[in-house]
């Protein structure tokens, strides 16, 4: 398979992945949830893959999808380039969103969340409303000024005569 070291000094990395999957298996076997995914004696339905692409999922859903490839080390991500300080904010916005230890906390968040967007939704339809209605205004005093004009122009003309 793979050698522990590549060299007499520098352990192989592909040797300790191997490793590290072991030992996730072996964990979700010992929890009872290492269930294997359908017809594929090998593979398992819960993977470090599939935790990758959770994160990954997670974090672009809550509209960070650059942060999100700089997070799971795609080196061509903008985010490389951010300050220490401006990573560990946005880290702090989305953390809650990749715990699974509080569930109860997720939901009130989750609630929380749908009742400002309702309320930013009955915002946005006020403030359409208000538009339209500076809209009509405008209209009607433009229109108003054009008659205005129109009936100058005449009175002048008249008194020119």
């Amino acid at each position: 398979m793979f050698a522990v070291y590549q060299d007499k000094k520098t352990p192989n990395p592909a040797y300790l992945y191997q490793e590290l999957v072991r030992s996730f298996a072996k964990t979700l076997d010992r929890m009872g949830i290492g269930i294997r995914e359908d017809g594929n004696e090998k593979r398992r339905q819960i993977t470090l893959h599939s935790f990758r692409r959770f994160v990954k999922t997670t974090i672009s859903d809550l509209g960070y999808s650059d942060f999100s490839e700089g997070f799971i080390g795609h080196s061509g991500s903008t985010y490389w380039t951010k300050k220490d300080l401006e990573k560990a904010e946005i880290f702090r916005k989305v953390e809650p969103y990749l715990t699974f230890l509080n569930i109860v906390q997720l939901e009130r968040q989750g609630a929380d969340i749908q009742s400002k967007v309702g309320e930013l939704e009955e915002l946005n339809e006020s403030l359409r409303n208000r538009d339209k209605m500076k809209d009509d205004a405008i209209v009607q005093l433009s229109d108003q000024l054009m008659a205005l004009t129109t009936r100058m122009q005449e009175i002048e003309r008249r008194q020119q005569l």
